[in-house]
């Protein structure tokens, strides 16, 4: 497995078109930043990937399935480890259209889901894209 800074390099380095995927990498960085506070923490960095999911989730349960990961990462996002507001939410996963047509997050996102579950998406993929740079 890579280190963190050598995974931060290479998320750091990711091109990305559109609102949605550079709402993706902020919050890898942001949760890679989280993951480096819990080394310095630990004393050491996370050995293996199932020790960087249990640092990614800081608390969230830890899923071993991916389909129960994603479960984790609802946890994380509604037990407000990440942004809680439903503007901050749509300001940084949304187009301009997308904006417009919510009114800045006012309105839901959808009519299936909360500004929450738009941002549990967003973690999960950080989280995915984050694995994938550890493993490369």
């Amino acid at each position: 497995m890579k280190t963190l800074a050598q995974i931060r390099e290479a998320i750091e380095a990711k091109k990305t078109r559109g609102a949605w995927a550079a709402g993706v990498k902020t919050y890898a960085l942001e949760i890679l930043e989280d993951v480096t506070e819990r080394t310095e923490y630990e004393g050491h960095e996370p050995q293996d990937i199932t020790e960087l999911y249990d640092y990614m989730l800081n608390g969230a349960k830890d899923y071993r399935h991916p389909h129960d990961r994603f479960k984790a990462w609802a946890v994380y996002s509604w037990g407000g480890s990440s942004l809680i507001y439903d503007a901050d939410i749509c300001e940084r996963l949304c187009n301009n259209t997308e904006k417009k047509q919510t009114r800045n997050g006012e309105r839901r996102p959808n009519s299936r889901e909360e500004w929450l579950d738009v941002q549990t998406r967003a973690l999960f993929q950080a989280g995915e894209l984050i694995a994938r740079a550890a493993r490369a």
